[in-house]
């Protein structure tokens, strides 16, 4: 890691940015490609955005290079502009009644609780939340409370597969699997997941799927999507109906409206949006395998965790997993009860260092993201940052 990565990057001089996590940084490289899809727009607006000659063509160049990274096919991938959206088309399109059940944990995003709450309003289902205790160290644990959580109400199981508050990989295939046995649908809330750990959506096997790619893949902002197995995408409807909406007759190849799938027309030709976020995720693919990001990041997450391990021994409180059940780059921490804004305040116009500080349920919690644009000095930068603030 040096100080020629974060040269690639627009970033600040001097921010110590330890939040790549909630936004993530895109690539000089890969904004210059974004803009010069926006400026080939703007040059001609009608030939670019028609669907049948350049919009849907182009778009289906990003679903191809996008499901090669997630281990998926092609028509089982649609471009949203958030997980929050894309989870919200998954939430609403369920078909709920009184008195069944939305199984989660506690360490959901307080975004998708809110969608869920919404939900749960509307249609009289009941949240059901468990409690995954931290730390978190066994598969077989979670997954038996998980299973625990279960019953012959249970419609929906929804997870996130890397948590937000916590940091915390949660192990979903086993159960996945159980609640597919139990004809339970499974949802999984991949906001931090693409490009921080391994994915391989076939392979995970749930029933849908919504990620951000402006995160750890560096993309632009507003590049995220909505994967689907083929067998439930006809249960899926668009938060917009536009042009390329048809009403469902049955069967998950239903042709849409433009020829492609109902799936894919559905939510590609819904309005017209700028699609040079999506349009770019190609280069930002490109740019992570012609700089060897894997091998890099490897290193950011040796880095990530002898931070904590630092932060943690200085504090005298356990981290919130053992290394199996953490995200490789980003660690959540927790930190004696404080004021978390005042907190945050501090570190960013006292130290200039961007990093979340929050409350999650009874503790403060301070969430480090580590990428190859920082060094071993914005690690020293957080750990001397806190010990004057605490008084350590």
């Amino acid at each position: 890691m040096s100080k020629n990565i974060k040269n690639l990057f627009l970033l600040q001089d001097g921010l110590v940015f330890l939040n790549h996590g909630s936004f993530g940084a895109c690539p000089k490289v890969v904004f210059d490609v974004y803009q010069n899809w926006q400026r080939k727009l703007e040059q001609q607006p009608v030939a670019f955005l028609d669907q049948s000659r350049n919009f849907l063509p182009n778009m289906k160049q990003v679903r191809h290079a996008l499901a090669e990274k997630l281990g998926a096919f092609p028509d089982d991938l649609v471009c949203v502009s958030n997980a929050t959206e894309g989870l919200n088309i998954i939430a609403h399109s369920m078909r709920l009644n009184a008195g069944d059940e939305i199984l989660t944990s506690d360490h959901e995003y307080g975004a998708l609780e809110k969608t869920w709450d919404a939900v749960g309003k509307r249609t009289n289902a009941r949240i059901v939340k468990v409690e995954v205790p931290v730390p978190l160290t066994s598969a077989v644990e979670f997954c038996d409370i998980i299973k625990t959580g279960m019953s012959d109400r249970t419609k929906v199981l929804f997870l996130s597969h890397v948590t937000s508050p916590t940091s915390l990989v949660f192990p979903l295939k086993e159960v996945i699997a159980e609640a597919r046995s139990r004809g339970i649908i499974t949802i999984v809330d991949g906001a931090h997941a693409p490009g921080l750990i391994d994915l391989d959506l076939n392979d995970l096997n749930a029933d849908f799927y919504s990620g951000n790619c402006h995160k750890w893949m560096m993309s632009p902002k507003g590049a995220a999507f909505l994967w689907a197995r083929q067998d439930v995408q006809p249960m899926l409807e668009p938060l917009v109906v536009s042009h390329g909406w048809v009403a469902q007759l049955g069967g998950s190849q239903q042709k849409g409206a433009f020829g492609n799938t109902r799936f894919i027309d559905c939510f590609e030709v819904n309005g017209t949006r700028d699609p040079a976020a999506w349009l770019s995720l190609p280069e930002a693919l490109k740019f992570a395998q012609d700089y060897d990001w894997r091998s890099m990041t490897q290193k950011s997450a040796d880095l990530a965790r002898q931070t904590a391990d630092r932060i943690a021994d200085m504090t005298q409180i356990p981290l919130l997993a053992s290394d199996e059940f953490s995200a490789p780059q980003m660690i959540s921490i927790t930190l004696p009860y404080c004021h978390v804004e005042d907190v945050k305040r501090k570190l960013y116009n006292m130290f200039n260092i961007e990093i979340p500080v929050f409350r999650w349920k009874e503790k403060s919690i301070v969430r480090i993201s580590i990428q190859p644009y920082n060094t071993q000095e914005d690690a020293n930068a957080l750990v001397f940052a806190l010990k004057n603030i605490f008084n350590f």
